[in-house]
Parts: structure tokens; sequence; C-alpha cells
């Protein structure tokens, strides 16, 4: 039967065309430095910007799943890249946008509801588990291309530190969900090469896997280490942890409108 979807089933969602356009305003207010409170501005483009990361994350296993041969994914609702019809909203969209508040953690959302009996062999199960954090890295390679192709000349400071914050978000989401942990996609990866007793066997583990890997992310030591890591794969892409700091700051509107000094060949270590 043919992986296909109907013009209606694949329609794209309002709701989404309305969060691609709240994150347009605020690149504007951004960048144009037009909003009385900028830490406001920011916040609006990271977590519009977030969201549609998360809706795009959850399209591309959703269309992956289709073309593997689950044909029930267009009534689902999942091609219409509309959070609402995500079989976890709360865990999708909600929880990720919390903790980045939180912590400023990209963590990874619930997956959409894929009929894994319809899809045939094991390449195409490890590919869609594999598409949705891709889609993060490739995210994260569009919003931190200014910095790795040395195109920041005019771009003003603020809207520099929003894009290398959202970058650190992006790059901790797809790491954290490349992990091999029951419940991560990294998971959903190698689980189809393994044997059928020890995919049993670790079955009961999948609903505390996200939760364990944010436990371990509270441990100090585990936690320098990982942005540790974070830091040198940004560095490599030009982007400083002068610009994720002060783009969490910034992202804190809360906390007040932060002293930001001027931009130097100094501040940023070159």
């Amino acid at each position: 039967m043919a992986s296909t979807a109907t013009r209606g089933e694949a329609r794209v969602s309002p709701v989404f065309l309305a969060l691609v356009a709240i994150m347009a305003v605020s690149i504007w207010a951004v960048w144009t430095d037009f909003s009385a409170s900028p830490g406001f501005a920011v916040f609006l483009f990271v977590v519009s910007g977030w969201i549609v990361s998360l809706c795009l994350h959850e399209y591309a296993h959703a269309r992956t799943a289709l073309h593997g041969g689950d044909i029930s994914i267009g009534a689902k609702g999942y091609l219409t890249l509309n959070p609402l019809k995500y079989t976890h909203a709360l865990l999708s969209i909600v929880l990720p946008v919390i903790f980045v508040i939180m912590g400023g953690i990209g963590l990874p959302g619930g997956a959409v509801f894929i009929e894994r009996h319809r899809i045939r062999g094991r390449w195409k199960h490890s590919l869609v588990s594999a598409a949705g954090p891709l889609t993060n890295v490739l995210f994260a390679a569009v919003v931190s291309a200014p910095f790795w192709l040395d195109a920041m000349d005019g771009v003003p400071d603020n809207f520099r530190y929003a894009l290398g914050f959202l970058a650190l978000l992006q790059l901790t989401a797809a790491i954290l969900n490349f992990l091999p942990v029951p419940g991560l996609d990294g998971y959903g990866v190698i689980e189809p090469w393994l044997s059928h007793k020890l995919r049993r066997q670790v079955e009961p583990f999948a609903p505390f896997g996200l939760i364990a890997v944010f436990g371990f992310l509270w441990i100090p030591g585990v936690n320098h280490a990982f942005f540790d890591m974070i830091d040198a794969i940004l560095r490599g892409l030009g982007v400083t942890e002068w610009d994720t700091y002060w783009g969490q700051e910034l992202f804190r509107f809360w906390q007040g409108t932060p002293d930001i000094p001027p931009l130097t060949s100094v501040d940023i270590g070159l």
C-alpha cells in the first residue's frame, strides 16, 4: 500500500503558522531593538523558535514513519505540524519549554504515536527514531550558521546572543535525545538490533529514562562535564560561552535587563 497522505492530512496547521509568525515578529523586535524590554523580545524569539523546532522534530518522526509504512500517521494529524495533535503534548511541548525556562536545557520531548508493526525492516525503524534528533542537529546548524560562516558583521549584539542560546538548546536536545537510554530516540535507533529477550527486559524502564537523564544532569560533576562538551562543540561552530551566557541572561527577562558589557575581541576570546 502506498505511503501517502491526503492533501488535508498534510495541510500546515494555522497553529504552527501562528508560531512561525510570532517567531518572525520577535526576530524583528530583537534585531531592531524595538521592544522596551529587549529581554522579553529575546524570550519570545527563543521560546517560539524552540517550539517550532519541537514541531519539526515530531513531524520528522511522523513523515519518516509514513514513508516507512505507517499509513495511519496522516489521519492522526501529525503531518500538520500542529503541536496540539501530538499524543504527548505535555511531554512534547509544555515540559520542554518549562525546562528551558528553568535551566536552559533543551530537554527532549515525547514522540508521536507510531504503529511500529506497520513498518518492516530494522533500518526503517532506526531511521524513524533518528529523524527527530537529526532535525535538532539541522536546526542547530542553521541558527549557528552566521557564526561558523563568519557572517556576524553588522548583526546586533542581542540577536547574536539569542542565536547563540538557541543553538545551545538545539545541541543539548540533539545529544540528550541520541543517548541510548530507554524512552529516548537514541535507544529507539538501536532497539531493532537488540534481541527480543533484551528488549522485553528493558521495556519496563522506558517511562523512566527521561527522568533518569534529568536526574543525572543534577549531579554537579555530570552537569559540568556535559556542558563542557556542549561548549566545546559550540566553540567549534564559532559560538562562544560569552554568546550563550548573555543569551540566557537576556532570556530571563523577569530578572531585569542585564548590564551587558560592549562586545569586543577580548570579550569573546579572539
